[in-house]
């Protein structure tokens, strides 16, 4: 029987996660990491759809990230391969990876550095959309919620290297450091708003107000709230 693999991009507009993370002249940031994100998808050869905040349906993050997951299963796929935009280092690789190992009928995991992921696979049999969307969300204790269900399936995890994802300014001074694996170009941008430091803080004391930062933590994706 031939089992079908998707892979699902959940992944806000450039215009919209400027709304929503606190990176000051981010919109052009954010535009590459879609690009490269979409172009690295485009070259494994794997089915995908593309979900932005055109697409997503539900008031809380769990909510439509469970039903992106369930509209891909809807369209006759029996494996899900779930992605953000904001992982620079994620490789043609991981994602093949994790399409042999859905194969084999694995629950396949890519952990952030901060207790999140940035990459999951799992079967249709083992998706349940109450159980995730009740996950602890924003907390560093989501990794460990979501393999102590899976361990309930009896199904072995199978985990990939663990990543850096973008969600504050202070993940850009983390991941610079690891510059050597992603585009020049994307290394220039990340540059360009370290080093723009007074005008952040400027910017900072400018838009600051307890409804952005309301906003900011709604719209997180999988990663621990930062105030930082």
């Amino acid at each position: 029987m031939n089992r079908k693999t998707a892979i699902l991009i959940f992944a806000q507009s450039a215009k919209e996660e400027l709304k929503h993370k606190f990176i000051y002249k981010g919109k052009k940031l954010f535009s590459t990491l879609n690009a490269q994100t979409l172009a690295t998808v485009k070259s494994t050869g794997i089915p995908y759809y593309l979900f932005t905040e055109e697409e997503q349906r539900g008031d809380s993050f769990a909510e439509r990230f469970s039903n992106a997951i369930s509209d891909v299963y809807d369209k006759g796929y029996d494996y899900v391969i779930t992605i953000g935009n904001d992982s620079p280092q994620l490789k043609k690789t991981h994602l093949l990876e994790s399409q042999k190992q859905l194969t084999k009928n694995n629950f396949v995991l890519g952990p952030t550095a901060d207790g999140g992921f940035y990459l999951m696979g799992m079967s249709k049999d083992l998706f349940n959309k109450e159980i995730l969307i009740n996950l602890p969300w924003q907390t560093n204790r989501l990794n460990n919620s979501l393999i102590a269900y899976i361990n309930t399936k009896q199904t072995t995890i199978i985990t990939l290297s663990t990543l850096f994802d973008i969600d504050t300014v202070d993940d850009l001074k983390v991941i610079i450091n690891h510059s050597n694996l992603f585009s020049s170009e994307l290394k220039s941008l990340i540059l360009k708003i370290l080093n723009g430091r007074n005008d952040r803080k400027k910017w900072h004391a400018l838009h600051v107000t307890f409804d952005n930062i309301y906003s900011f933590t709604s719209y997180n994706k999988g990663s621990p709230v930062s105030f930082s």
